[in-house]
């Protein structure tokens, strides 16, 4: 997958449990969960915007891009 979710990492830096910020932003701790562990295939908008609020930090903080590697030629 080309898009990582760095979640847990920004969640650690502010000190948050996937707990408190799931009651924070309104959706279940499985959801949350999903999100974190990569396995969305979709986030809405109104949740990256309830995260950053939450977590005061900008959607870049915590999606990344990374290109797929192409398979060995060799």
């Amino acid at each position: 997958m080309a898009i990582i979710v760095n979640l847990d990492v920004m969640m650690a830096k502010r000190k948050i449990s996937s707990g408190d910020l799931s009651e924070k932003i309104g959706i279940t701790p499985a959801n949350l969960s999903i999100l974190k562990n990569q396995k969305a295939k979709a986030v809405r908008f109104s949740t990256l915007n309830d995260i950053c609020k939450a977590l005061d930090c900008q959607p870049g903080d915590i999606l990344e891009y990374q290109p797929d590697t192409p398979p060995d030629s060799n």
